[in-house]
């Protein structure tokens, strides 16, 4: 004991460290192929479990009792040595490995691969062998404990709840098939899609997730990483989980949709002519721009790791030392996850019809949106929301600066520069129109819903450095 007193401190954790680990989420959402609401939650979770473990020592950081149903946390043994990198490696290490128990093999090897050689790295720093044998026993308890309070959120119940959807035809019905979910690009980071299987069933709603991914099938019985399926209805229980941050799922309120009509000049109506002229008359840039920021579920790492991505990317940008880039991680993540908690109460609630499927019963038969539509409602934008709780979060924590995207540079898109978080989030927006997947109010009042959000996630978890 007296020796390992006197040992000297080990160096402070690399900020690359949180980098990595934000980076490779990106990855094994879109090998996963999972939704984005799945996605959210999953790195929730893990993100809390890195934040913890790097905040180890430090009562005064820790999200414990900040946080809905997280009352405590284990703490350390009184005089007990521990090194943050290899607990916060540890704690995510158990999180992950239940979280993707059903993942496919390359998931879980990748998972132990980073994992283990992050731990490598910080033992050859010169880590006594008692140092590290108490911080991965501190870091499995963490871990256990984020695990035993995400048991609790409600997600389990979720899996089989009967949806049944609200018919009639103001509301929103899948309607897209199975053959336009085909990549956008096709690289060695993508899928070659083909639909001339003969055993592949490619009904409205029951499609076979084999189909549409033939590089990367995954069994139909999961429960907690199912693969996305686009002609069905994605996660419509979703907006009854336990928010993270929010006291509940409408704590941020949405005012209505505009009145349902088919009138022409009708409030509604001008907001299905205001997608179909802009479709109709796309500038290459407003093209690319849709194509940009679609995030498909299934084929990137979805709108989550899109700017989960764009923080990894801003560790370097902003040289953050370890603590503010764990800050960053996980407040970014959960302002997304409750965003998608609350934009699904919202989508499912209301059950808003989509422009594709209103433009071609009532303006023209034969119109196709820029992108594919995706399967859910359509009020308020996903995409919108949760762009706007990240930048809102960003823009409290690292204040307004420029930066560069290259998020999707590995699938033909050049890197972007933006002057701020909020021009991304609004250009963001902007492209769910550019899309034709999205009317100008879901893209308002989901930029408004996602501040809202994003505010009570700096209020609540604080904006100042630790």
């Amino acid at each position: 004991m007296a020796i390992a007193a006197c040992a000297p401190a080990a160096p402070p954790v690399d900020p690359q460290f949180v980098a990595e680990w934000m980076r490779n989420y990106y990855g094994l959402i879109r090998v996963e192929r999972v939704s984005p609401p799945v996605a959210a939650r999953v790195l929730g979770y893990a993100s809390v479990a890195l934040y913890e473990g790097l905040a180890v020592g430090d009562a005064g950081a820790s999200l414990a009792g900040r946080l809905n149903g997280l009352d405590s946390l284990p703490r350390p043994d009184a005089g007990s040595r521990l090194d943050p990198l290899l607990v916060a490696s540890a704690a995510q290490r158990v999180v992950l490995d239940s979280l993707f128990a059903e993942g496919i093999p390359a998931t879980r090897a990748a998972l132990a691969t980073l994992s283990d050689s992050m731990e490598a790295a910080r033992i050859a720093l010169g880590i006594p062998a008692a140092v590290q044998a108490a911080s991965r026993a501190h870091g499995a308890r963490l871990g256990a404990a984020i695990l035993a309070w995400a048991s609790r959120d409600g997600f389990a119940e979720t899996r089989t709840k009967p949806f049944t959807p609200v018919v009639g035809p103001r509301y929103w019905l899948n309607d897209s098939r199975a053959d336009e979910y085909t990549p956008q690009n096709l690289s060695a980071a993508s899928d070659f899609v083909a639909f001339d299987n003969p055993a592949a069933s490619l009904r409205a709603g029951a499609a076979s997730e084999r189909s549409l991914a033939v590089t990367r099938p995954k069994p139909a019985d999961l429960k907690a990483l199912k693969a996305l399926n686009p002609t069905g209805a994605t996660e419509p229980w979703w907006g009854s989980l336990r928010p993270f941050v929010l006291l509940s799922a409408d704590e941020c309120p949405t005012p209505p949709p505009v009145p349902w009509s088919t009138a022409p000049g009708s409030p509604f109506h001008n907001e299905a002519r205001r997608v179909y002229e802009t479709g109709r008359s796309l500038t290459k840039e407003q093209y690319q721009t849709a194509l940009y920021w679609a995030d498909n579920g299934g084929q990137t790492g979805t709108p989550v790791g899109h700017w989960l991505s764009i923080g990894s990317q801003l560790v370097s940008q902003q040289r953050l030392d370890a603590a503010r880039a764990a800050q960053v991680f996980v407040q970014v993540t959960l302002a997304q996850a409750d965003a998608f908690i609350a934009i699904w109460h919202e989508k499912y609630r209301l059950s808003v019809i989509r422009p594709s499927t209103y433009i071609r019963r009532h303006i023209d038969a034969k119109w196709t949106p820029a992108i594919v539509t995706p399967p859910f409602p359509e009020y308020p934008s996903g995409h919108s929301g949760q762009s706007a709780a990240a930048a809102t979060v960003l823009t409290s924590l690292l204040g307004t600066v420029a930066f560069e995207d290259s998020t999707n540079l590995a699938i033909g898109h050049a890197p972007r520069r933006f002057a701020s978080f909020t021009e991304a989030a609004d250009e963001a927006a902007m492209s769910r129109l550019y899309g034709g997947i999205h009317f100008p109010m879901g893209n308002e009042n989901g930029k408004a819903l996602g501040r809202c959000i994003g505010e009570k996630v700096v209020e609540r978890l604080g904006s100042a450095r630790r």
